[in-house]
């Protein structure tokens, strides 16, 4: 499959990701509309990985560890750094509930809007550096 194809799988999925995100924050379901945030700004990193390197984008949920071997971390602005550390936690590893709960503290509708809002805002920045 040629690359730019496999950019756009990724980020049909993204866009995937993005409209059932705001299924989930419009039912109350705060902790799974973060998550798939965190899911599709993954992928979005993976889409640019593949778009700008010769090699596959590493088996990482890791935001921080994408954006560093994208060579955009250092493009950030301190809010989108700081935006960062609030969705990196976000990715939840089913075999670990306090994990899940832990997360799910944090969350409320507000909350949710804010990490749908800035999820947006940073995959469409990425995008337009594609």
């Amino acid at each position: 499959m040629a690359r730019k194809d496999v950019v756009k799988k990724w980020l049909d999925i993204v866009e995937q990701d993005l409209k059932v995100a705001e299924l989930n924050h419009n039912h109350g379901y705060w902790l799974y509309a973060a998550f798939l945030c965190h899911q599709a700004l993954e992928k979005t990193l993976k889409a640019y990985w593949v778009a700008t390197h010769d090699d596959d984008p590493p088996f990482t949920h890791s935001h921080t560890r994408l954006l560093n071997g994208c060579g955009l971390i250092d493009s950030l602005s301190d809010e989108q750094l700081r935006f960062i550390t609030l969705i990196e936690p976000m990715y939840i590893e089913a075999r670990y509930p306090e994990q899940k709960l832990d997360a799910a503290k944090m969350l409320n509708k507000e909350a949710s809007r804010y990490i749908l809002n800035k999820t947006n805002e940073l995959i469409q920045w990425i995008e337009q550096k594609l």
